[in-house]
């Protein structure tokens, strides 16, 4: 029997390449190495199960064999990958090796965990997954204060879920502004706004110094002196690309595994995409991208090489209390930003010396003029 094609990771990016590959190709044996359970589910719903009261099963849309049977593919699942062996066309689980015709990293991204003083960082909950979130339904059953760390695209993603589920949310975050870094401050404020308009409160520019248990709940204090009573704590503070295990077989590294235009890492037969891969500089933690990445390297592995491109990647953040789009502009091009509308209604246009569109942002009502505007923007990646 031939060596399979392997792809480490059953997110969106594994499951979604495997299905775009057995498109083209219903016959190369194919191996899926998961380190979860495996069922198929779509991550960015994790910040929706609140508002819609629907547990871990409710958000899974297929088990490890019904996907198996459905790829035509072995499924192996809670199963670490140890090492990488590129030179040798095989990866090693403990002491077992397997051989593949090509390996595919679609292993996405770790929580940034931030260590916390105190006796009740166990009461701290990352959300990256499925099980993660399983988890956390648990532990939040019976209570309602929960305290969100974090306040960028995640965190306020999972604030206004949390409201419409009930609770009551607090969100602290060492920075001006919700979202920093992809939204114009006008935008922004009437983000935050929103979600304020549900109950959420905000602590923003100080960190969380310690977390304690008190009584039934926990006491956590912050940089600032001031302390909150909550039940329960997320960490939503970000997401860091996984790289030690590519980086200790040899590929190179930045912030994310670096790939070419063809998602070929540093090692023939290697190639990476979705949350870990670092395409020409550009790590996006998105769904379009991902899904761009993975009919590309489907051509690519099924005999017909064929490059990625990126066009317009806007990205729709799920905060209904205000809805949000944004295109933030291209890395390494300037330009000025205008502002328009008010309220929750707030159409942010960013353009260059010449008058092109380079980017938005785009609030409540406004996002209604996104389409005309994509058709404006200049690709990511032509």
């Amino acid at each position: 029997m031939s060596a399979p094609l392997v792809i480490v990771g059953t997110g969106l990016a594994g499951y979604n390449l495997a299905r775009e590959f057995r498109k083209l190709d219903s016959t190369t044996p194919l191996l899926l190495i998961s380190a979860d359970d495996g069922r198929s589910y779509s991550k960015p719903m994790l910040s929706t199960g609140f508002g819609k009261h629907k547990d871990a099963d409710g958000l899974s849309m297929a088990e490890p064999g019904a996907m198996a049977e459905q790829l035509g593919a072995e499924i192996r699942t809670h199963t670490r990958i140890t090492a990488i062996d590129p030179a040798h066309k095989r990866l090693w689980i403990g002491e077992e090796a397997v051989p593949y015709r090509d390996l595919v990293l679609a292993w996405g991204a770790e929580v940034i965990r931030v260590p916390v003083a105190g006796d009740a960082e166990d009461a701290i909950f990352p959300i990256n997954d499925l099980e993660d979130y399983a988890r956390f339904r648990v532990a939040a059953a019976g209570k309602r204060r929960v305290l969100l760390l974090g306040a960028g695209l995640i965190g306020c993603e999972f604030a206004n879920d949390l409201s419409l589920g009930g609770y009551q949310v607090e969100l602290v975050a060492p920075c001006e502004q919700v979202m920093p870094g992809l939204l114009h401050p006008a935008a922004a404020a009437a983000v935050q706004a929103g979600l304020e308009s549900l109950g959420a409160r905000f602590h923003l520019g100080p960190t969380l110094a310690s977390l304690e248990h008190q009584g039934d709940g926990l006491q956590a204090r912050l940089s600032d002196g001031s302390q909150i009573a909550c039940d329960l704590v997320i960490s939503a503070v970000g997401l860091r690309p996984r790289t030690e295990l590519a980086a200790s077989a040899g590929l190179v590294v930045r912030r994310g595994v670096v790939v070419d235009r063809q998602l070929r890492t540093s090692h023939a037969h290697v190639y990476a995409l979705g949350d870990c891969a670092e395409v020409e500089g550009l790590n996006l933690l998105y769904v379009m991208p991902l899904m761009s990445c993975a009919r590309a390297l489907a051509k690519t592995l099924a005999g017909t090489p064929t490059r990625v491109s990126y066009g317009p990647m806007p990205v729709t953040v799920k905060t209904p209390v205000c809805p949000l789009v944004v295109s933030p502009p291209p890395p390494g091009l300037q330009g000025e930003w205008t502002v328009a509308g008010g309220g929750g209604d707030i159409k942010a246009l960013c353009h260059d010396a010449a008058g092109n569109l380079l980017g938005y942002a785009l609030t409540g009502a406004a996002v209604q003029e996104k389409l005309a505007l994509n058709k404006q923007l200049p690709p990511l990646l032509a």
